[in-house]
């Protein structure tokens, strides 16, 4: 989904899922586990959410979607409030990353190996299959 243009005006929760492309449940999770403090309530406890959140959350989904747990998001988070600096939280996600990539490699060459060895097996199905005949 494009990321909209960023709204000037607090968001519901039904408006920042729609934004955002995520469940209630979910943003609540998320905000449950630490990964978005300091959400705002109106009066009878109605979340509201602003520009900042609406970044947050899209940044959270793009770090998911990288492969990041939300532990990982969380210690980002933590390494963020403690140092106080984007640089300190953008080293650790490159450490992060790059971890990952290393895992991904392994990956990649295991189903590579895995893919290699199903393709001799179904030849040899096959040639099976062609000598019954």
């Amino acid at each position: 989904m494009p990321e909209a243009s960023l709204p000037s005006e607090d968001l519901s929760i039904r408006e920042i899922c729609e934004l955002t492309d995520l469940s209630a449940r979910t943003v609540r999770y998320w905000e449950e586990l630490g990964l978005l403090p300091g959400v705002r309530r109106r009066n009878g406890g109605r979340r509201v959410y602003g520009t900042d959140e609406l970044e947050r959350l899209r940044f959270i989904r793009r770090l998911k979607a990288l492969g990041l747990s939300l532990a990982d998001i969380k210690e980002l988070n933590a390494v963020y409030a403690i140092g106080g600096s984007t640089i300190a939280m953008l080293e650790r996600l490159d450490d992060l990353l790059g971890s990952h990539l290393v895992d991904l490699g392994g990956r990649i060459d295991e189903l590579t190996l895995l893919r290699d060895e199903m393709s001799k097996y179904r030849d040899h199905v096959a040639s099976r299959i062609g000598s019954e005949s």
